[in-house]
């Protein structure tokens, strides 16, 4: 009787190890291969030239982590990476906060507006960033138009490539980073949407009654929002938080096409592309990549630490 229950187990092993070898043999190609082939670039001296002729028992060294930190401008990058994930971050959940409130209720042409609010998100990187780049030149751009008219500025403003500008606040000089400013704006315009879908469909699924009940008691907007609507959405903005702070933090589309990393917005991606293309540099690449790749990890184990939900959080 104990052989035959053996075989049954040993047959039904078999067949689920049958049903998902197709999916392990696309992560294994897809995933963990090209991980595993950075990390062993990353510990080797390669040039592209010589990149095709490298094998898996080269002699590995440290020399390029040493290349990558001790780089001109390596921990600036790191500081302004940091800036742009987090700046990017918040403006995009404060957009698709109030975007989702807004269009909370039901009204006439709320649904061709929850429409709109997705141009950004699905419109192509190329097309906006060529619009932006339009919009805001000095030369013929729309927005010094409107400054010169309506604020009186006395010069353009060229806000994809100055650096900084001083602004004085009450007898105080403030520097103001123009161009990371500005990536940090479009970042936050492009990818409000995301945060948009995610907040509307918790908004929807929150019982009505607990804000009537609220109501009844005399709470007003602010403190209903506050201490009924904010705490029903803190996983949702949480996790939102975590995947925005991850893809802003390895973004390099955006950045590259408005500024091209310049004046001040040199982020980590942007120079993992330059040590490939003017330094031709692939170990030093795979390095300075896997460097990104450890303070992403460090984050994501504080998220899950922190702010993660927990099975308890649930029964």
């Amino acid at each position: 009787m104990k052989t035959v229950k053996g075989t049954l187990r040993q047959q039904e092993n078999r067949a689920g190890l049958a049903m998902i070898s197709p999916t392990l043999l696309v992560v294994l190609a897809v995933v963990v291969l090209p991980i595993l082939w950075t990390v062993v670039l990353a510990f080797q001296r390669i040039r592209l030239i010589n990149v095709r002729d490298t094998g898996l028992f080269e002699r590995y060294t440290l020399q390029n982590f040493v290349t990558v930190f001790g780089s001109p401008g390596f921990w600036s990058s790191v500081g302004t990476t940091l800036v742009y994930a987090i700046g990017g971050t918040v403006l995009a959940l404060l957009l698709g906060l109030a975007a989702a409130l807004a269009l909370r209720k039901p009204f006439r042409g709320r649904g061709f507006l929850r429409g709109a609010m997705l141009l950004p998100y699905v419109a192509p990187v190329v097309a906006v960033a060529f619009v932006w780049e339009v919009m805001l030149s000095p030369q013929y751009g729309i927005v010094n138009e409107w400054g010169a008219r309506l604020f009186g500025w006395d010069r353009p403003i060229a806000f994809l490539t100055q650096r900084e500008t001083t602004i004085s606040l009450l007898g105080l000089d403030i520097p103001i980073p123009v161009a990371l400013l500005t990536v940090i704006v479009f970042e936050g315009w492009r990818y409000f949407p995301f945060a948009f879908l995610f907040l509307l469909a918790r908004l929807q699924a929150i019982p009505g009654e607990l804000e009537e009940a609220a109501k009844v008691d005399g709470a007003t907007p602010t403190q209903r929002f506050r201490h009924v609507v904010l705490p029903q959405l803190a996983g949702v903005i949480a996790l939102l938080a975590m995947l925005r702070f991850v893809m802003n933090f390895t973004k390099f589309d955006d950045v590259y096409l408005l500024t091209g990393g310049g004046a001040g917005t040199d982020v980590a991606s942007v120079r993992v592309y330059d040590f490939i293309t003017a330094r031709f540099d692939v170990g030093a690449a795979s390095a300075q990549a896997l460097a990104l790749a450890a303070v992403l990890l460090v984050f994501l184990a504080v998220y899950l630490k922190f702010f993660a939900p927990k099975p308890e959080d649930k029964s």
